[in-house]
């Protein structure tokens, strides 16, 4: 039988893997979306996808412990701060102009 530290631990990967499923493929939507013809159908068809792997996940996660859903929950959550670091635009640097008006 399963240590129950190794099952949490299980669990907060499996969060984080869920969460780079859906935030990486959202990503990859709307970089898609921007060139496709229907792009509302791409990001219908991809939304439900994504949720329903999702839901499928934490429910096998989480389906006798509330706490090894809390912790899918948080690796979730991570991945989703992880991907926003990493897919955030670089803002190139822009000088300020100063107005010398009086």
């Amino acid at each position: 039988m399963m240590n129950e530290a190794l099952k949490m631990i299980i669990a907060f990967i499996v969060g984080l893997a869920l969460g780079a499923l859906f935030f990486g493929g959202l990503w990859l939507t709307v970089r898609k979306a921007v060139t496709t013809a229907k792009p509302a159908f791409l990001i219908l068809g991809s939304f439900i996808i994504r949720i329903a792997l999702v839901l499928i996940g934490f429910y096998f996660i989480g389906t006798d412990s509330w706490q090894r859903l809390l912790i899918a929950l948080l690796g979730f959550l991570i991945a989703r701060f992880l991907a926003i670091h990493f897919t955030k635009a670089k803002q190139p640097m822009v000088k300020k102009e100063v107005s010398h008006e009086t």
